[in-house]
């Protein structure tokens, strides 16, 4: 899967597990502000992709990751 269509995903499940208009997302948004998620909320997130994408990410992995193009940096070398 590349770059692209791998971020177009994983906005697409952002937008579905947390009812916010896909439309309203960019890959550069900041996703706890774009999402109003908390780090709970971004824990089920993350569990989420995970089951997606058939990978585990470990915690220290996306202690900084802030944006949905970095998030799917981090997934794209586990997959």
């Amino acid at each position: 899967m590349n770059q692209e269509a791998l971020t177009s995903r994983l906005l697409d499940l952002a937008a579905t597990k947390f009812s916010r208009p896909r439309a309203a997302l960019s890959a550069e948004q900041d996703l706890f502000d774009a999402l109003e998620i908390d780090s709970v909320d971004a824990m089920t997130l993350l569990t989420a992709l995970e089951s997606e994408f058939r990978i585990e990410i470990p915690d220290y992995e996306i202690q900084d990751v802030r944006t949905f193009s970095a998030l799917a940096d981090v997934i794209a070398k586990r997959l």
